[in-house]
């Protein structure tokens, strides 16, 4: 039987390799791009895409997925937040075995500690939340592949071991889940989706 630390090194090789294989593909074109997705202005345009469908959605009690994505959010990013200070595992542009290696845009570093990424938690929980509620395909496709743009750049910029972008995506996405089962608890919720 393989020894525990035999194991945790076994995948820490194939993550260090695995980040430094997708942040080693890199051009200028792309840097800009990445750096684009990694920021809070991607954001925007799909969080008023939210509201709008919402609103048209679900009229008045357009309230109740806005306010169960703001729980949401709060849940990730604090939850990514506290992890980080907890583990207090390096990023990649911190830890000394990497940071020589890994391709850097623009000096951007990051904090100190890299698990698990808000970005992905964050990301995922709006986009598993938003088709919850929102059920149309095309959106449902925008919304997974922008959490996953949103994740990749993370990794392209070195900031994040893929390991950190996978917990991240899974915490979000059940939390997001969470929430909604939660949610059809309430008589008013449930007679909302039912619509």
């Amino acid at each position: 039987m393989a020894k525990p630390y035999l194991m945790i090194e076994f995948f820490e090789n194939i993550d260090y390799k695995t980040l430094l294989f997708f942040n080693g593909k890199h051009t200028d074109w792309l840097d800009s791009l990445m750096v684009f997705f990694s920021s809070n202005w991607i954001w925007l345009p799909i969080v008023i895409t939210f509201i709008v469908l919402i609103i048209l959605k679900y009229k008045k009690k357009f309230w109740i997925p806005f306010f169960l994505v703001i729980i949401c959010f709060a849940i990730t990013d604090q939850g990514s937040h506290l992890t980080k200070e907890s583990i207090k595992r390096y990023r990649p542009t911190h830890n000394l075995e990497l940071s020589e290696k890994v391709h850097i845009v623009n000096d951007y570093r990051g904090g100190k500690f890299g698990f698990f990424s808000g970005h992905a938690a964050n990301s995922f929980g709006l986009a598993i939340l938003s088709l919850l509620f929102i059920k149309k395909k095309y959106y449902t496709y925008l919304l997974l592949a922008w959490a996953v743009l949103v994740s990749y750049s993370r990794i392209y910029l070195g900031v994040h071991f893929p390991s950190d972008i996978f917990v991240g995506a899974i915490f979000g996405s059940l939390i997001a889940w969470l929430l909604w089962r939660i949610s059809l608890c309430f008589p008013t919720v449930s007679r909302m989706l039912d619509r």
